[in-house]
């Protein structure tokens, strides 16, 4: 079979020419030989392999300069790239997904013909750290109070203080006053203000430059919550008897599990299983910020991975149910980590959401 005209090669590979002489400047897609006398674009038969994925990865949204990426390696290589870039799309999209949620039902407050009466919530709450059965030193920090819920899994020679950098910055938000419009932006601005904290830190030396921590945290207002969230401690929502997992992993075994290399049994036993990805601390990455809905009988875990790593969800879930009193949770939480060698700091939040009468 000879060459294809431009024409005929976008009719096989399903891409237009406009889409083909653009992939052909990028270098991303060259034709086979171009004439030399009239210019025309001229494509190899095995060149439609390569057309038609550069197709599918387009009709995914991936960008053209990671398409050129994807196409350079060998399809082993290949696929967990595109299992990457779509995890990425779906956590993309939850965040989005959150945001849209939370701006429809904040409009439709706005508006006379849709107001409903939205009963206040308030948050009953415990906190706890403990320095576990093995280290010698605590660097977790755990806060809770009516408006903020925070844990902090400092690390590196300076850990302590990097994570209790990171809440003593957010507790500010405590007193201040803005509209629940506002909560994310107020939380972000916030975070920034960890950020820049535990950097300062590493540049007076009071913190190491391998210092850092991770930060989960919940900001409330009425019936609205914004989480923020890095490194792998985590978030857990119990509602109606059944607990989920709110937060994701910002770890190399996590990333491994979201491309499909390995499997989550196989994680608990990884070498790597404590390799974090994003942290506060040198820039290692932005936090992820979602908004969430509370419910009355809501009940919430803000945990540092001394906690997780030992004590499995079913275990978690079980003691969530069964101790009602956030003060009693939190003890015994910490309680089954040691009595599973307490091999980590441990740190938890209990917060049972409760509509407030007036």
């Amino acid at each position: 079979m000879g060459l294809l005209t431009i024409g005929a090669f976008a009719r096989a590979s399903r891409l237009s020419p406009k889409a083909l002489r653009l992939y052909d400047e990028l270098g991303l897609l060259s034709p086979e030989r171009v004439d030399p006398v009239t210019g025309y674009r001229l494509y190899a038969p095995h060149q439609l392999d390569r057309a038609r994925l550069v197709a599918w990865l387009r009709r995914l949204g991936m960008p053209l300069a990671r398409i050129q990426r994807v196409c350079a390696l060998a399809p082993q290589e290949a696929v967990p790239e595109i299992r990457r870039f779509w995890a990425e799309v779906e956590a993309e999209t939850a965040a989005r997904r959150d945001l849209a949620t939370f701006l429809v039902d904040h409009l439709s407050r706005k508006d006379p013909a849709m107001t409903v009466e939205t009963p206040s919530l308030g948050i009953r709450y415990a906190a706890l750290s403990d320095t576990g059965l093995v280290r010698e030193s605590n660097q977790d920090t755990a806060y809770a109070a009516s408006r903020l819920l925070a844990v902090a899994d400092g690390f590196g020679r300076a850990g302590a203080p990097a994570g209790a950098a990171a809440v003593e910055a957010l507790k500010p938000l405590e007193s201040a006053g803005f509209a629940a419009g506002d909560l994310l932006n107020v939380l972000e601005d916030a975070v920034e203000q960890a950020e820049s904290a535990v950097g300062r830190l590493s540049r007076t030396g009071s913190a190491p430059a391998d210092s850092g921590t991770t930060l989960t945290a919940m900001l409330w207002t009425g019936s609205q919550l914004a989480l923020v969230h890095i490194g792998d401690s985590r978030a857990h929502l119990l509602r109606q008897g059944e607990l989920f997992q709110i937060t994701h992993d910002h770890t190399v075994v996590q990333s491994m599990i979201d491309e499909g290399r390995i499997r989550a049994e196989e994680a608990v036993s990884h070498p790597q299983r404590m390799l974090l990805m994003r942290a506060l601390g040198g820039g290692h990455g932005r936090p992820d910020l979602r908004l969430h809905d509370a419910r009355a009988g809501d009940r919430y875990l803000l945990c540092s991975d001394g906690l997780s790593r030992v004590v499995d969800p079913v275990e978690l879930r079980r003691v969530l149910v069964e101790f009602r009193d956030p003060e009693q949770a939190v003890r015994e939480l910490v309680a089954r980590a040691n009595r599973a060698g307490g091999p980590d700091n441990i740190s938890c939040v209990v917060a049972d959401v409760e509509q407030v009468r007036a």
